[in-house]
């Protein structure tokens, strides 16, 4: 049996990175901008369709994969990121995964720009391809319909649970889990966490705001059951792991 490990899952939008990446690749567009038709596709629980018409009409107008790779590169961490990953980099200690509502090709094309993707455990994210013309085409991680804080193509809080029980079946427990985020969709993996575990949202967020007003009424809930560890830099967290960490 080894022994326990911390594991750190990270959000990738504005919480690895400073920027959502889905929203970024829209300055490929001409001039900059989506027509109204591609807007009318928007809606909370329609952002996979909504990307796939995205990219269609970028594919449409000459947006080819290097344009991807080249818009993307140049998307900057999240500061103090850098020292997060340079910390864990390379220690036995650490488990890192990556839960995000973006998809495959733009996180791994980030991760290896930044030479991150040693560093991360497991990506569980929407898959996305390039098909044979160069058209980005993407698909839902899952289709789910038992978590109402979620979108119906992603429950982060199932994923968590998941991964957590499978490498419990291969020997690796976790003393403590750090939850990072910043979105709403964040709020359901931190209602999964138990009393050992730190939910950590991105102060001034949606997941901050959301917390603090989920506490105010917890009182009688108790549905938070981690302790709130709020952030506003990667270096918060190095100083969270370096008081935890044995």
């Amino acid at each position: 049996m080894m022994g326990e490990k911390i594991l750190l899952a990270l959000d990738f939008d504005h919480t690895v990175i400073d920027e959502n990446s889905d929203l970024f690749v829209i300055r490929l567009a001409p001039n900059g901008e989506l027509p109204q038709k591609i807007k009318g596709f928007y809606s909370d629980n329609g952002w996979i369709e909504y990307m796939g018409e995205i990219f269609k009409f970028l594919h449409i107008h000459g947006v080819k994969p290097d344009n991807f790779k080249e818009c993307l590169s140049s998307i900057p961490l999240t500061l103090g990121m850098e020292e997060l990953f340079a910390f864990i980099k390379g220690s036995d200690k650490f488990e890192t995964v990556i839960i995000s509502d973006s998809n495959s090709i733009f996180i791994d094309t980030i991760l290896e720009r930044f030479g991150l993707k040693d560093t991360v455990t497991q990506v569980f994210t929407n898959p996305a391809m390039f098909d044979q013309n160069g058209l980005l085409t993407i698909q839902y991680y899952h289709t789910q319909d038992w978590c109402s804080l979620s979108t119906v193509n992603l429950c982060k809080g199932h994923i968590l649970q998941e991964f957590i029980k499978e490498r419990k079946q291969k020997g690796v427990t976790f003393s403590t889990v750090i939850y990072i985020g910043d979105g709403s969709n964040d709020l359901c993996p931190g209602l999964s966490l138990s009393q050992q575990d730190y939910l950590c949202p991105r102060v001034g967020f949606s997941l901050w705001r959301k917390v603090n007003k989920l506490m105010k009424e917890d009182e009688k809930t108790k549905s938070l059951k981690a302790r709130i560890y709020p952030w506003e830099s990667g270096s918060d967290i190095v100083g969270l792991i370096k008081n935890i960490s044995p």
